[in-house]
């Protein structure tokens, strides 16, 4: 089901991007529709799209190296949030509003730090246990994977507690404010360091790189506290998509994204697709390819002063679609 007419974008010096092309020329389940880009560009382009706000809502942007240890520690486990069975969001109450999937693990980690629980010290996470994030993670349901949660907490406490004095904010300063640095930028040393954070799959023989967590964790630090002047990712242009539940959502819901009967009848089913399966890779690398594609065709249409990088046009996507109706595929995974 490869697409009828493949465009690439131009290079925005990414081996994400780069490394999903075997997928997209490829693809047997899902389609880039280029044309539907194009017209959803033609409106897309006039809205503001800002960067996100990640962290600040909770006031802990405050303080920069709360901040930044909230931020990295918050994404390490920033996965599942449905109930594989009964196909329910993890919501929680906090601070007057109820927040859903990720919002809602934001704000059960600063309830945590309003209780007392050190969440952000690498002592901590390398010793916190399952009944212990119960605690911390209680809402409407029981939060996913807790357990495979606690074992990623312990591994990053392990590691932070070995070379980063307990806190992301040490690990953070040890490199420069680059994504890529030929292997010394932040997003290739959370890659290197911490196992959870290597999100590649194999498709027909071809290594493809995602890196959603990684990617996110970057993106995160640079859009909560560039405006500040505390941190600012040097090469944020660079990133692409965050490929997870929620952006093919968005792209299925607007017709950019087509998939074949199998695929469309087991998402709208809330049937299981396989993690590292050619259709789970694909819906991942089109989400890759088709933001890329978007955000080129907004910037044909926007001056050189507000030009937009892919980061903001998945914020755009993520933000008006995470609490849809509209079914997202399940994938059992710790990547996404």
């Amino acid at each position: 089901m490869s697409s009828d007419r493949i465009r690439w974008p131009q290079p925005i010096g990414s081996p994400v991007l780069e490394s999903v092309r075997p997928v997209i020329e490829r693809s047997r389940d899902v389609r880039t529709n280029v044309g539907k880009i194009v017209e959803h560009a033609g409106w897309m382009a006039y809205e503001e799209l800002p960067l996100p706000q990640f962290v600040l809502p909770f006031g802990i942007g405050d303080e920069p190296r709360q901040a930044i240890d909230f931020s990295l520690v918050a994404n390490t486990i920033n996965f599942a949030f449905t109930d594989f069975e009964r196909n329910v969001k993890f919501q929680v109450e906090y601070g007057g509003r109820n927040w859903s999937d990720s919002e809602a693990m934001f704000a059960c980690l600063k309830r945590a730090l309003d209780e007392g629980i050190p969440v952000l010290d690498g002592s901590y996470l390398q010793r916190v246990t399952r009944k212990d994030l119960a605690h911390i993670f209680r809402g409407n349901i029981e939060m996913p994977m807790l357990d495979e949660r606690a074992e990623i907490l312990n591994e990053a406490g392990n590691v932070l507690m070995k070379k980063y004095s307990g806190h992301f904010y040490e690990f953070v300063q040890a490199g420069p404010a680059r994504a890529f640095a030929d292997g010394r930028g932040l997003l290739e040393r959370l890659i290197a360091e911490f196992t959870r954070y290597n999100d590649v799959s194999i498709y027909d023989g071809h290594a493809v790189q995602i890196h959603k967590l990684a990617q996110l964790g970057v993106w995160a630090l640079h859009a909560t506290l560039s405006g500040s002047q505390v941190f600012r990712v040097e090469d944020a242009e660079r990133l692409t998509a965050f490929a997870d539940y929620i952006v093919p959502v968005a792209l299925r819901v607007m017709n950019i994204f087509e998939y074949s009967p199998a695929l469309e009848d087991a998402v709208n089913a809330h049937k299981l697709i396989p993690r590292d399966s050619t259709q789970e890779i694909e819906i991942r690398a089109h989400t890759i390819y088709a933001t890329a594609l978007l955000r080129e065709e907004i910037n044909l249409r926007r001056p050189p002063q507000i030009q937009v990088i892919i980061p903001q046009v998945d914020a755009r996507l993520w933000t008006h679609y995470h609490t849809t109706h509209w079914p997202h595929h399940l994938t059992r995974t710790i990547m996404y």
